[in-house]
């Protein structure tokens, strides 16, 4: 199945940092992180340039697709102050977040998965802290513990994956409430498993509904319990508890072998549901009638066996009349009697729904699954790697919205256009992309051990999937910075035809064909984390601290600039937005008890129409009964400025600013540290 390459010993000697000279071990041009940097985020780019894996390739969509994602991870870190960052789901508020935070644990998985492969591990860090100091209320299903596990496999940290090692163990025994000891499988209504409206809740009302209701033994929850008993075993070892860890090792091998005694579906050939709910509509272990993509999570995280048996299942992905839509993979087949049915609106517009939509949610799951198989599995069945690339540039065409990249909830499977098209839903953060890319397209499969496995999901030159040539640099490893290189022929970079490896700069393994090179790497500790505090938040509306303004001091206006948030994309208007005008606005911060600033981030969005940023700012403390100047600056739009002075006492703080064109100012985010 494998073919491993390389002369370990003077692989390792390489990396251990033995001589190695330009002309014997030459290096492809670097990517030029600034220019890419501007080019990509504008004035946004320095928070960027150091912290992200650059990425270049002979298809220029795939590479928009890939920084674009970048910007959505970087809109979706709120700063929740003395807490750290959080990821969010939706960018702004929705009714069933997580309050006072917007956290939602359903996407932790995906969050987690894109912000291993960041240089700067504050966000994903802060993350986790906060998901087991009490953030996870389990409110939907998730694969957090594997999550947090596959962010080991990149960082190699073992102190920070064991720290929460307690509260894995306490989370899942809480899911008891949701096990079928007889069955020994575990249920879940499709509503909180974040999929309202699929097969089993809509058949379950009798076709007449679907958002509430239709409880059943489903392979996305046991999937996922499966990974995170795996998960927990694994990190237990680690931590030296191998009671423990043999414990949920036993768990995951007995929970596998239900789904596959349960799960598996003869008659449909593919994982389905079981109802756990008997009714006047369906009956209590019944299995569901129609396929579902939730039907491959099962190789997700490994669970399905390398069987030709099961592998048969993926016929269906590929198949027009069943799964394999014109513009992406449908959530349930075409046949299904509710196929695209629309049951839910807000108003006139269409609500989420899992009877056909495809969601790029699911699509990285599939993909993410399809990538496990082509890499370690046998039995692939019809998936190839051209299928592979075909489904993944299908997927990067979602992204785009004509010309402009807004990833969306859901979109119609014939046309590839959104769906529900309401305000929460630009720029959406319950997918991944990055991740498919790194160790899906690029083949980086982090590993437990010492050794840096790469096997890129290319086809073969001749194929119209194929790609020419790509480079992924700055990549982070078990504390080193990767960089691997494609060039089919040579031409691209000039430094020979096949794949190379580099660590820390210098080139450590080549391969002149397509296929999969190891290379052993000593790990090294990761740049200690840099924390600062953001002293102006306000997380509870009414709280300190508090803001006022010179103009428009509608509440929510006044806390939008002190919400953590900041993103500058015109579809989702974010920040304290002041009334036109040509005289001096001003955004006033009040901490409401005496704290010592040095530094204050402004960041002001501008369209170039209504909105400008401002053509001077100056900061001000509040002392001694009257306005006292910190610093000044011409700030910059869509971006942070950053203004500092030596450290001073102080309970608020105003930000004076001069209106460009008599233009409203929108202040997107006003940080104190």
């Amino acid at each position: 199945m494998r073919s491993w390459l390389g002369n370990a010993a003077a692989l390792a000697a390489l990396v251990a940092g033995s001589a190695a000279t330009p002309s014997s071990f030459p290096l492809p041009a670097a990517i030029d992180h600034h220019r890419v940097a501007v080019e990509r985020f504008g004035n946004d780019a320095p928070w960027y340039e150091d912290r992200i894996p650059f990425f270049e390739s002979a298809d220029p969509r795939i590479d928009a697709v890939y920084y674009y994602r970048w910007s959505i991870f970087r809109a979706h870190q709120r700063d929740l102050g003395e807490k750290g960052y959080v990821t969010t789901e939706f960018a702004d508020d929705v009714d069933w977040q997580r309050e006072p935070y917007a956290t939602l644990n359903d996407a932790s998985g995906f969050h987690i998965a894109e912000g291993r492969w960041l240089n700067d591990r504050r966000f994903t860090d802060d993350y986790i802290n906060f998901m087991y100091e009490g953030g996870n209320d389990r409110h939907f299903t998730d694969h957090m513990a594997d999550s947090v596990w596959g962010r080991y496999l990149v960082d190699g940290d073992r102190a920070a994956v064991t720290r929460h090692l307690p509260v894995m163990r306490h989370i899942y025994g809480l899911w008891e409430d949701h096990y079928d000891f007889t069955k020994g499988l575990y249920f879940i209504e499709p509503l909180l498993d974040a999929t309202e409206y699929t097969v089993s809740s809509i058949d379950a009302s009798g076709g007449k509904d679907g958002f509430r209701g239709g409880d059943a033994f489903r392979p996305s929850i046991n999937s996922y319990m499966f990974a995170n008993a795996r998960a927990i075993s694994r990190i237990a070892a680690l931590a030296g508890n191998e009671p423990l860890s043999r414990a949920f090792a036993k768990r995951a091998k007995a929970l596998q072998a239900r789904v596959l005694a349960d799960l598996w579906n003869p008659e449909l050939t593919h994982f389905t549901d079981r109802y756990k709910v008997d009714n006047d509509y369906v009956n209590y272990w019944e299995p569901i009638r129609s396929r579902e993509l939730v039907g491959y999570l099962p190789w997700m995280v490994d669970l399905a066996p390398d069987d030709p048996r099961y592998a048969q299942a993926w016929t269906h992905l590929l198949d027009p009349a069943s799964l394999a839509g014109k513009a992406g993979m449908r959530t349930v087949e075409k046949s299904y009697p509710y196929y695209m049915r629309q049951y839910r609106y807000l108003g006139t517009a269409r609500e989420c729904q899992w009877n056909g939509p495809v969601w790029p949610y699911q699509t990285t799951q599939v993909l993410t699954a399809m990538a496990n198989l082509l890499d370690h599995y046998d039995n692939t069945a019809p998936v190839t790697r051209s299928a592979y690339m075909r489904l993944l540039r299908q997927y990067t065409a979602l992204h785009y919205q004509g010309d402009r990249l807004d990833l969306e909830e859901d979109y119609d499977p014939a046309s590839g256009k959104p769906i529900v098209g309401l305000d929460r839903s630009h720029h959406y953060f319950h997918s991944g992309y990055i991740d498919l890319i790194l160790s899906g397209l690029v083949g980086i499969r982090p590993r437990a051990d010492d050794m840096l496995e790469i096997n890129p999901l290319l086809p073969d030159s001749g194929d119209p999937q194929a790609l020419a040539w790509f480079r992924a640099e700055d990549v982070p490893y078990h504390g080193h910075k990767i960089a691997v290189t494609w060039d089919a022929d040579g031409s691209h970079y000039g430094h020979g035809a096949g794949i190379s490896v580099d660590i820390d700069g210098k080139r450590v393994a080549t391969r002149a064909t397509l296929g999969r090179l190891t290379v052993p790497i000593t790990r090294k500790a990761n740049p200690p984390i840099a924390h600062e505090t953001d002293l102006a938040v306000q997380l509870v509306r009414g709280q300190f601290p508090k803001a006022s303004a010179s103009s428009a001091s509608e509440p929510e206006n006044l806390h939008d600039a002190i919400d953590g948030r900041v993103w500058f994309y015109p579809e989702l208007p974010n920040g304290w937005v002041s009334a036109p005008s040509t005289r001096r606005q001003w955004y006033e911060v009040d901490f409401g008890k005496p704290v010592d600033v040095s530094i204050a981030e402004l960041a002001f969005f501008d369209d170039g129409k209504q909105y400008s940023a401002p053509s001077a700012v100056a900061v001000e403390r509040w002392q001694d009964g009257h306005w006292q100047p910190l610093a000044r600056a011409v700030p910059i739009a869509n971006g942070v400025t950053r203004l500092s002075w030596p450290r001073a006492p102080m309970s608020r703080l105003r930000v004076t600013m001069k209106p460009s064109r008599g233009r409203a100012v929108r202040l997107v985010e006003v940080k104190a540290f």
